[in-house]
């Protein structure tokens, strides 16, 4: 029985690939996806095989305008989109855009259940004069994912494209909640996803109002083939960055030339409900390790800050990547990227320091940051990326975040790195003049908040002893376990609660 197993698994190893060194890429969607090749209007779909070699991938683009998760299903779409999958094909599945519309009327009769429940509605379709149980959202997107897994092939979620509408300097960042739904549904079915609407609205607010108006001729919803290019592009630069998925092979001398988002295998959160303020976080690895996802038994204390506020008043967001120091999380983008999700009123949380005394310049990472809070800098080449750099200090990459952040209006709460399980006797070891120090004397001097996440936790682990300790790491001295990470949210979460007001 179990040779049996093991050679069926080894068929579907070979099989997956073997048929992805000439896969084919199917889009489910709906107008923004589908192809209409007019002047003002096309969508997205239409013009991914640009970036693919059409002698090894090959883009069945099966989007059809109007089309919510509900009527694609139940029209048929999908049955026959998921009969022509074969093992090691791509589906990439973008809907959300006509999924608010109503569930029951003479016209398109299309709308779902808000949510990613498992509740239903049962109707009389006026529309097709036939009975219908209608489900949520979240519903039909599991039913496509489940499918496309089992036919041996990959399923990519993505969230909407972006409409015309703005507030002021900002444009909107998803129609409803939808890109959220999605997200969630991603995570519940270990599915990869694609964050389409921020890349995009960030690449929209940067081009301005009366630029962007001119990608979207004939609504405010449709964008012209040029919209679409923007569009497919950061599709393109994700796809590239999903681990999952070796696209690679399969990319045209085009598609070779978009840089790829290379950390879009995350899965970074953004604000789930925009009507919220949102609290950030923004770190290295013992805030978010790796995908989040407890790879290694490792765990970081930002994942658990949710359940211990216990409050639905704020969205939480934690954007910290593991192996990042205040200068790479600055010098990347990264930082900016986040900034661009917050508005006036939000909250952000920043930690470094744990990478901040690595090498100032080498092939592997060049991601430490002067010692200190001055103002000095060393000139570099920088033999990762082989450009010039100015490397500052700590203190000084600190300033520079919170700076822009304070500008933007958002609130920032500075924290210390929290202590590696290293002892001195009974003690853990407190190096004076260092990152703890440092990121007290910037919140001192630039009047921010702060909480001493450092001397919090290393007074809770010398009560507990080491022994104890011990079980609260999943490596050596650095990464935390789950019940480590949990233990460092609840005190993160102490000193949190009377800054929110909770």
């Amino acid at each position: 029985m179990k040779h049996t197993s093991l050679l069926r698994l080894l068929a579907l190893y070979s099989l997956f690939s073997a048929s992805f060194a000439s896969a084919t890429i199917f889009i489910a969607g709906d107008s923004t996806a589908a192809r209409y090749d007019q002047a003002d209007q096309q969508g997205w779909g239409a013009l991914l095989q640009d970036y693919l070699d059409s002698t090894s991938a090959k883009v069945d683009n099966r989007a059809r305008g109007g089309r919510s998760t509900r009527t694609y299903i139940s029209e048929g779409s999908w049955q026959t989109l998921v009969d022509d999958v074969q093992a090691g094909d791509v589906v990439l599945i973008q809907f959300g855009h006509n999924d608010a519309s109503k569930i029951n009327d003479k016209r398109r009769a299309r709308g779902t259940l808000a949510g990613i429940g498992e509740e239903w509605v049962d109707i009389d379709n006026q529309l097709t004069l036939q009975q219908e149980r209608v489900y949520s959202f979240g519903h039909y997107l599991r039913k496509m994912v489940a499918e496309v897994k089992a036919k041996g092939a990959t399923p990519v979620l993505l969230s909407l494209t972006v409409r015309n509408i703005w507030q002021a300097d900002r444009i909107e960042r998803g129609s409803g909640s939808y890109g959220w739904w999605s997200y969630q549904i991603a995570w519940e079915t270990d599915t990869a996803f694609i964050d389409v609407t921020n890349p995009v609205a960030n690449e929209l607010e940067y081009l301005g109002l009366e630029k962007t108006a001119q990608l979207y001729v004939k609504d405010h919803t449709h964008f012209t083939p040029q919209g679409a290019r923007l569009h497919v592009e950061k599709i393109v630069a994700a796809l590239k960055g999903l681990k999952r998925l070796d696209i690679a092979p399969l990319l045209s001398e085009k598609g070779q030339s978009i840089n790829a988002d290379s950390w879009a295998w995350l899965r970074l959160p953004f604000p789930a409900d925009k009507n919220k303020p949102s609290v950030f976080m923004i770190g290295d690895s013992t805030v978010r390790n790796g995908a989040a996802d407890g790879a290694n038994g490792e765990w970081g204390w930002g994942d658990f800050i949710s359940e211990e506020l216990n409050s639905k008043r704020f969205n939480i967001v934690n954007r910290a990547i593991g192996g990042f120091s205040s200068r790479t999380y600055f010098t990347q983008g990264q930082f900016e990227r986040t900034l661009l999700l917050a508005k006036p009123g939000d909250i952000m949380l920043i930690q470094f320091g744990h990478n901040d005394a690595a090498p100032i310049n080498d092939h592997q990472r060049a991601r430490g940051s002067l010692s200190g809070t001055g103002e000095h800098k060393e000139s570099i080449i920088n033999l990762l990326t082989g450009k010039a750099e100015e490397v500052h200090s700590y203190g000084w990459y600190l300033r520079q975040m919170a700076g822009s952040a304070t500008a933007r209006g958002v609130r920032v709460v500075l924290c210390s790195p929290v202590p590696r399980k290293i002892w001195q006797g009974r003690f853990i070891e407190k190096k004076q003049n260092t990152y703890p120090a440092w990121a007290q004397k910037v919140a001192r001097e630039s009047g921010l908040e702060f909480i001493d996440l450092n001397t919090l936790v290393s007074a809770e682990y010398e009560k507990l002893g080491k022994r104890k300790v011990n079980a609260l790491f999943a490596d050596k001295h650095t990464h935390t376990s789950k019940e480590g990470a949990q233990l460092s949210a609840k005190l993160l979460a102490s000193a949190l609660r009377p800054m929110l007001g909770l």
